[in-house]
Order: structure tokens, then sequence, then C-alpha cells
């Protein structure tokens, strides 16, 4: 019986892990542990032996692991291998279900020995890594653009999406250079400097902004759109000269792409600039088509805010019948483009130039048509005025003060632009070669000197500040953070405790959810997908542009209000609109604009009842329970399964199973001893969000029941939430272990876990509360020091 047992644990720890043993091995293994268990080893060690080193160990290397070798009263001497040891014993993954395990008692006891030795040990030696120079990603170049010199760029058209690891697009290792790269950065730098001087040599260019197809235009889209407007677009528009532009109008087309849809009756169209009507259009009747829907006016440089929407009809019902679908159709506005310059008459006042021109020399400030051209200002007065706003920009696009002996450099590009052209001709230049320099392409933090070869040392005021900066900002430090670390400030607790309340507060914040948790759970991946219309065909723009914005929504109260992380599982309200409340079948919420809703059933409370979860986490025409299981093994609770082996076929799709209820079918799938294994950890997880179609929207009937490897019974994502909450310690380690990555800019190591622990355990007085959460993160020790080479 004996030897059958052990045969068992070996069996199902070597599916698991990929290997294979022979009977003769486990045999010998059997001999080992009765030979180990008779000398009567210290406690620990007795757990190990009668637990783990079956499979675990010299002969067999099941995951890796010797456990038989290694050194138990000493974790410290092997941290990588006890973390591993400790995180299956914490989350009661190991031993596999159905073979002996310990008891509650020896499993905490083993715990939480190894968590106090390797957290003394770190304590003792920390090890806070050496992470490469970053590269800024192209969402961070974006925003230190923007917090620079006050211009928001589209970063998308200049720069390529970045690569990603470990979840995020921010990592070090990942984000590297290519020479094609470069050749983007540099025309990036060129086009961005003569937008933001406003170079009057610009020749005119093209923008279009489209509204998305699939976008039903039945209500007023925006609150920048004026009150009893159907549909259109409303957009923010960087006009850089004062000069005449030309805006013109696209109207939505049918599926065909051709055929403009609800062309019957008449309507009006309006353009607006800033509010104010620059044109309104008369289409639908006899004109059928949208040749001539343009209008040329002037504009002052700098952003403006450009609409062309439809007046509403509030006599009779708008919109066409189609046939096909039995959907009403509206005639709504398929694109805007906006062209110029034309007739340029000079650079205007905006805001860049405000930022950019922090003094002027006394000739141009008296005259300003001699800004660019032939100055009355002496050359001494032209060249301190620049200096000052040349070494003023690098300070703040490098992050650090400037040295007196690299100033002759930087304002080398001004003089040679200011004998061939005017003063400001030679900013433009001097701000184009900033914006290419690796200081500001680049973190790169400097090695003290004297300081021991593989020592931790802490980083200098500047570069936490950076740090921190990037962390909650996704951006360069404001002048505040900055002038506090030149003078040495950011250093104390206090002072440092105080920048982290003022800077979430600030509504740059909100990049902790578009960049971190639209990474962390998936929710970037809405905008990507495309479910089938046959599956889903009440599915539309509008809806996918819901499912986001309630998510961004109860992320952005959840930081603003500072709330427990657990709430993100138990919070009983949400953020809907009309089309949102309609898809969820709540009653009573009514317009485009979203408000806050108490939520009353229990199936829509916290992040597992949010269509845009359930979205990303299904198949384009049907859910997947081990979609969503991997979902929730991966990202609350920090358990992802192995790989799938490469020859395992996927889910049947063909006719034979059509019929099947996705749980039959799953059925079918695990008759597979190969995939049983994983799929027992992930698909019951999974099977508990069934009662969830592939959009979220509630299916009544569905067994959503379920069994866990350990026994614990689940049904539907209340019985879910309930797991989740009893396991709250796993779910925060996960989520601290995600922002730890995030805000490093690197993978969490097994050296880092000490770390996160103690974030935990500090957080947990205030309930997990999102500020003690970063503020852990924060103080950390690998977020404020480094490893000496």
């Amino acid at each position: 019986m004996r030897g059958r047992r052990a045969l068992l644990v070996c069996v199902a720890a070597l599916v698991a892990g990929g290997s294979a043993a022979t009977l003769s091995e486990v045999r010998a293994v059997q001999a080992a542990a009765a030979q180990a268990t008779s000398s009567a080893p210290p406690p620990h060690r007795a757990v190990l032996d009668r637990y783990c080193v079956t499979c675990h160990n010299a002969r067999l290397r099941t995951a890796g692991l010797q456990l038989d070798a290694a050194d138990v009263g000493n974790p410290a001497g092997n941290a990588a291998v006890w973390e591993n040891v400790l995180h299956k014993l914490r989350t009661r993954e190991m031993p596999p279900p159905r073979v002996p395990r310990p008891d509650a008692a020896a499993y905490d006891a083993l715990a939480t020995y190894l968590e106090s030795a390797l957290d003394r040990a770190a304590a003792a030696h920390p090890n806070p890594g050496r992470p490469a120079a970053y590269r800024l990603s192209r969402f961070q170049y974006a925003n230190a653009v923007r917090d620079l010199i006050g211009l928001e760029i589209d970063a998308a058209a200049l720069l390529p999406a970045d690569d990603s690891g470990y979840g995020f697009d921010n990592i070090g290792d990942v984000l590297t250079v290519s020479p094609v790269l470069l050749e983007k950065y540099l025309s990036a730098a060129a086009a961005i400097s003569r937008l933001a001087i406003g170079d009057r040599s610009l020749a005119p260019t093209s923008t279009d902004y489209q509204i998305p197809p699939a976008t039903v235009q039945t209500d007023r889209e925006s609150p920048d759109l004026p009150v009893g407007s159907r549909g259109g677009i409303a957009l923010r528009h960087h006009f850089p000269l004062d000069a005449e532009y030309a805006l013109k109008v696209r109207l939505q087309r049918g599926k065909d792409a051709i055929t403009i849809v609800g062309m019957t009756d008449e309507h009006r169209l309006d353009v607006r600039l800033d509010g104010r009507r620059v044109r309104a259009f008369t289409v639908g009747g006899p004109r059928r088509n949208d040749d001539d829907l343009e209008v040329r006016v002037p504009v002052t440089a700098g952003t403006h805010l450009v609409a062309a929407t439809f007046q509403k009809n509030t006599v009779k019902l708008e919109g066409v019948l189609d046939r096909a679908g039995d959907q009403a159709f509206f005639e709504g506005v398929g694109s805007v483009s906006i062209a110029g310059p034309y007739a340029a008459t000079g650079p205007g006042d905006t805001a860049p130039r405000r930022t950019i021109f922090v003094c002027r020399p006394r000739a141009i400030a008296d005259d300003p048509s001699t800004s660019s051209g032939s100055s009355r200002a002496s050359s001494r007065d032209e060249d301190t005025c620049a200096t000052q706003i040349v070494t003023a920009l690098a300070r703040r696009a490098y992050r650090r003060p400037i040295r007196k002996d690299e100033i002759p450099s930087l304002m080398r590009p001004y003089r040679l632009a200011r004998e061939r052209g005017g003063f400001e001709d030679g900013v433009r230049l001097a701000l184009q070669r900033i914006l290419v320099s690796p200081d500001f392409l680049f973190r790169v933090e400097v090695e003290p000197p004297g300081v021991a070869p593989g020592s931790a040392y802490r980083v200098s005021d500047v570069e936490l500040a950076s740090r921190l900066s990037f962390f909650l900002w996704s951006s360069i430090p404001d002048e505040a953070l900055l002038g506090l670390a030149e003078r040495g400030r950011l250093k104390d607790p206090a002072v440092l405790e105080q920048q982290v309340r003022r800077m979430l507060a600030d509504p740059r914040a909100t990049t902790l959810v578009s960049s971190f948790v639209g990474q962390w759970l998936y929710l970037r991946n809405v905008q990507a997908v495309l479910p089938d219309p046959s599956a889903f065909p009440d599915f539309d723009e509008n809806l996918r542009a819901a499912l986001a914005k309630e998510t961004e929504l109860f992320f952005e109260s959840m930081l603003r209000e500072d709330r427990s992380l657990l709430d993100l599982l138990r919070a009983d309200y949400t953020f809907l609109n009309e089309r949102l409340a309609r898809h969820y079948g709540i009653p009573g919420v009514h317009g485009a604009e979203f408000r806050r809703v108490r939520v009353t059933s229990d199936e829509r409370k916290g992040l597992l009842g949010k269509g845009s979860v359930l979205t990303v986490t299904s198949y384009p025409n049907r859910t997947s329970p081990t979609l969503r299981g991997k979902w929730v093994l991966e990202n609350l609770l920090g358990s992802p399964p192995p790989p799938p082996p490469p020859d395992v076929p996927s889910l049947k799709e063909d006719k034979d199973v059509s019929r099947l209820s996705m749980r039959e079918r799953m059925a079918q799938h695990q008759a597979n001893p190969v995939c049983a294994s994983c799929h027992a950890r992930m698909d019951p997880l999974g099977f508990a969000l069934e009662s969830f179609d592939g959009l979220g929207r509630w299916r009544p009937g569905v067994d959503a029941s379920g069994v866990l490897p350990d026994g614990t019974k689940i049904d539907g994502p209340a019985g879910l939430r309930r797991v989740l909450l009893d396991r709250k310690e796993q779910f925060v380690a996960t989520a601290t272990e995600r922002l730890l990555t995030y805000a490093l800019g690197r993978g969490v190591e097994p050296y880092d876990m000490p770390a996160v622990r103690r974030i935990v355990r500090d957080a947990a007085p205030r309930d997990f509360r999102w500020s003690s959460l970063i503020a852990g993160v924060v103080t950390s020790v690998p977020f404020q020091m480094r490893r000496a080479r």
C-alpha cells in the first residue's frame, strides 16, 4: 500500500512536470526515503522527506527540484529553490491532489520557517538587483514630450510599438534599440520641434480622425458636443501656426464601405471650432453625397476643439430600416480631416511656445516680428537667453542638473542654426538635439565612486525621482519633484511620503489605470477583440467603448478614493451608460454619459462581473472556461499553469460536438490524462463564470459549479469571489508582485520576494489600501537601491 501511494505521488507530480519515471526509479526513491526517515531528521527535513523527496530528488529531478540534497537548514544558500517551495506550500499546490499531504499545521510550520529564514537573510544582505539602462517606452516618450514642452503628440504615428515582457511594455530588457528605431527617433524629434516652435516653413499636411464604422450614432456622443446633438465626433487638434485650415467631413458608410447610410431625409450637420459653429451643411434628401462637406477657416495656433455632429430631430424617429438585419441605421459622421496650414501669418501664442521660451532677447521681446531672421538684439543678449532656454529644457529632459561642461555641446546646434536662420531656428534645432539624446531616451543610473563590487547602495535622489515619476506618471519628474531631488531632500521619508501623496492626487496618476492595470489584467485587449457577428450580432463599437470605459472609471475610483485592493473583488458599484446598462440588463440608466450605479446582484459585483474582463477571456464565438480559469490563476492568484504540451489538440469545433454543452466538450477534452492535471486547476475557476457569455452578458440557467483539486466547491461568480477573498493574502501578494514588476521595469526575481512579503505585511493593517501598497513599493529595497557591478 505504501509503495502504491508513493508511486501515485511520483506519477502525479511527474505528469505536471512533463517528465517520466520508471518503476525501478520509484522503488529506489522509496528505499532512499525510508532510509532517510529512519535516521530521525529535524522536523522540517522530515516533512520534506515524507511528502516531497519521493519525486523531487537527484534521480528524478521532477520540475527541476532536488530537495533530497537541498539544505533546508540554510534556505538563504539557495533562495531560488526555497522561494519556489515556499510558494507551492502557501498556495497548497504541492503535493498534488489525491496523494498524501501534510496537515495544515505542518504546511504552515514549514512555510513560516522558510519565510522567516529567507526574510532575515534578505534584511541582513539586501540584493536589490541591477537593472539595465531603460529606454523610454513609446507611451513614456509621448508623456515625457507632453510634460517637457506642453505638446500632445500621436506617438503611434511617429514610433513603432514596443515589445513586452513579464506582461508589461516598460521592461528594460526588451526595450531594445534598432537602426530603424533610431531613424524614427530622428524624424520624430524633427517633427516635434517644428510643431512646438511653430516653424513658418511647415508644408500643408492632412490628419484624418476616423470613427469606427460599427459605431451607432443615435445620441449625444460626448460632453464636448452640444446638447441636442446626435452622433459625430469631438477632437482636440494642435494647429501649429496662425493660418487657414480646411476641415472636411466624410459621412458614415454601410457594410459595403461605399453607400452612405440614412440619406433618405434631410438633416443638418454642424462643424464647430471651440464650440462655435463655423458651418452648417444640409445632407440627405436630394443631396446624396458628401463630396463638398468642407470649410476653410482661419485658426490661431495652438490646440483647439473641433467637432462635427448632427442636430437631433426630436419631432420624428430618425434613421432607416435595414431589412436584412432588422436594425435601424442613422446617418453618421465617418471621419473628419484637418488640412493645413495655408497662408500662415505667424507662430502665434501656444502652450509649447510659452513653455519653451522662458526668456526673450530684448529686441525680440519689443518686436516679435524679428523672432526669426535678422534681429536687433545683441549677440550676447541672444546667447544668454538661448543658454537659459536650452539648459532649462535639457535639465527637465535629462531629469538631472546640467553641468557647466555640458553647455557648449548643448548650445552647438543652436549656434549652427542661428547662423543660417534666426533665434527661434537655433532654439528649435537645440530642442531637436535634446529629443534624440541618450540622456533623454534612456534612464541611465550612474554608480557612485567607491562602492564595493557586488554591494547594495542607495540610488541618488535624482535617480529616485525618475524612478518615482515613471512609476506613478509614466513620465519625467515635474519641477517640484526634481527640485527636491536636486536639494537632496527626497531621501527624507516624510518628504518622500508627501510627494507620493501629491503625485497620486495628480491627474497624471491615471496612467496607473491605463498602463499598469490595463496590462496586468489584459484590459488593453478590449480594443483588439473581434467578436463573431454570427455569435454576437448585437456587438458594436459603442459597446466596445463602454466596456473599456466602465473598467477605467472603476479603477480610477479605486485609486482616487484610496480603497482596499480587496474592493476590486467585492465592490458593490460600477459605472454605466445606457448602452452598457442595456447590455447588462440593468434598468433606469439613460443617455451616453457614464454615472456611478449601485450593483444589487451578486454576479455583477467587483472585477468578476465586468464585461471587459469576460470579453478578453473569451474566444470570438464562445466562452472559454480554460482561458478564464487561466486568467484567474495567473493574474489573481499568481499560480500560472505550465504551457500545454505541443502535441495536445485544442478543443474540437466540428459538427459532432456543436450540440454539446461547454461542460460536455471540456469533459471530452480532459479525457486525455496529459490535459487533465492542469485543466483540473483551471476549468473549475472558469466554469464559475460560465453564466456570462462571451461579451459578459448574463445567461440564466447555466451550470456554473465546479470543484477545485483540494475539494473546495465553487458555484457561480459569487462562489468564486468567496474563494478569492478566502485567499486574500495570495491575491494581494500577486497584485503586489505585478505592481513591483511594473514599478521596477524588470521581472521580479526570487531575491525580491522578501520585499513583496514586507509590502503585503505593512499594508495589512490598512486593509491593503492602494496608497499603502504603492508606498510600500516606493520604500522597498529594490525600488530604492541598486547592486554595484
